[in-house]
């Protein structure tokens, strides 16, 4: 029976090409930017190096600080960081580290722009980077301000082209740093770890850094011993934020604030912490609009085909049987458009990563993507298949013999 009901549905698809190519245009061109637009979400959110343990992986973002002087929010000092958020008992590791900043180097009279983000040597603890060579430098680096660095595989290239740069100085900000590793390319969308070079916090050119409380440009991402820990260390940081001692209590005399994900404090920060359920919704009503247009095309297809269905029901075809058939010839037409739009979405994200608008986008179709489109897909089908087919199946044999709708 299903195989004679996908030799029917492939015939018809033949011979109604004008139909065929409007229905597969609409599933494969939505289907394109949903898999694109869940490409760009995993790559920004998912767990993926270095970034590898996102499930057990917090970070203090920004704080809320209030006064008799004002009230701020904002990346938090090194002084906090360094007082506090350290001292945490649950935690595995913390980390501290500052915003990517840009800096502009000179190599042969060429400018270079690079992104460099002043890290402690826990840093390499907390985050798995694949080093290409050499290793990372260390806490006792750190502490001693020690110019050394980690740079990428591109500022590698920049810097030292066809050769290896361990052992070697490069420049940043004016000063020689020694390169102790190499690493692969981070997208620029990992925005807790990217960086073109990492350097020693205490490498800065000013030392204030260490006595700044708020309004600083630092984060601190904690490694929990395990998922289930997460809510204990949320917990204790709460506790943490009651026996602040204040540098200056009449600017600033209360801080709000905790460790969440990136796509927490994204999700608080844009939409209230509903981001999610903001871009589902988006998602469905997206969807939506080529599943109406689906639907009014799958009646036009019926209608025409109303005397095959008269035939069929005169000789005594159920309507289950005639909705069944219906309803696998709409699945199998999405699923072709979803080939179509996989291969459109890998065309698409291949330009996106060879264009340079995301530096080092790394976007892929990975299995969890394709199962996500594979979904969507076979939702498509059902749903913009079910209320014509059951239309179809309520024709009168004669009425549909005649070209008529009861």
């Amino acid at each position: 029976m299903l195989k004679n009901y996908l030799k029917i549905a492939f015939k018809v698809f033949l011979r109604r090409k004008f139909f065929t190519f409007i229905s597969l245009f609409g599933i494969a061109l939505t289907l394109i930017v949903l898999v694109v637009a869940v490409a760009l979400w995993d790559h920004v959110f998912g767990p993926q190096a270095p970034e590898a343990h996102a499930d057990r992986l917090l970070t203090i973002y920004f704080v809320h600080a209030k006064g008799p002087r004002g009230n701020t929010n904002g990346p938090a000092g090194y002084a906090f960081h360094d007082r506090y958020v350290r001292t945490l008992k649950e935690p595995k590791t913390v980390t501290v580290h500052s915003i990517f900043l840009p800096v502009i180097s000179y190599r042969h009279g060429t400018e270079i722009k690079s992104w460099v983000k002043n890290v402690d040597g826990e840093f390499w603890q907390v985050f798995r980077f694949n080093f290409l060579e050499g290793g990372p430098f260390t806490s006792d680096d750190e502490k001693n301000g020690n110019r050394v660095a980690v740079i990428n595989q591109t500022t590698r290239q920049r810097f030292f082209p066809g050769e290896s740069p361990i052992g070697k100085a490069i420049e940043l900000e004016g000063r020689p740093f020694q390169v102790v590793g190499v690493v692969s390319d981070v997208p620029m969308l990992r925005f807790t770890s990217f960086a073109d070079a990492w350097v020693p916090i205490s490498t800065r050119k000013s030392p204030m850094y260490k006595t700044e409380f708020e309004n600083g440009m630092f984060f601190s991402t904690i490694l929990a011993k395990s998922p289930a820990d997460l809510a204990k260390i949320q917990e204790e940081f709460k506790g943490m934020l009651t026996r602040i001692e204040y540098p200056d209590p009449k600017s600033i005399n209360h801080l709000t604030g905790r460790p969440e994900t990136l796509l927490d404090t994204i999700s608080q920060e844009l939409c209230n912490g509903y981001l999610t359920t903001a871009a589902l919704i988006a998602m469905i009503l997206f969807m939506c609009l080529p599943t109406i247009n689906l639907i009014n095309i799958n009646v036009s297809r019926i209608r025409e085909r109303s005397s095959e269905i008269g035939v069929r029901k005169a000789f005594g075809a159920s309507s289950l049987t005639l909705v069944g058939q219906f309803v696998i010839e709409n699945v199998v037409l999405t699923l072709i458009g979803g080939i179509l739009a996989f291969v459109g979405s890998q065309l698409v994200l291949r330009t996106i990563n060879h264009s340079g608008w995301i530096p080092y986008a790394q976007l892929t179709l990975n299995p969890r993507i394709f199962l996500y489109g594979l979904a969507i897909a076979v939702f498509f089908g059902l749903f913009s298949g079910v209320y014509p087919a059951w239309k179809m199946s309520r024709l009168h044999p004669v009425e549909a013999l005649r070209g008529r709708e009861s």
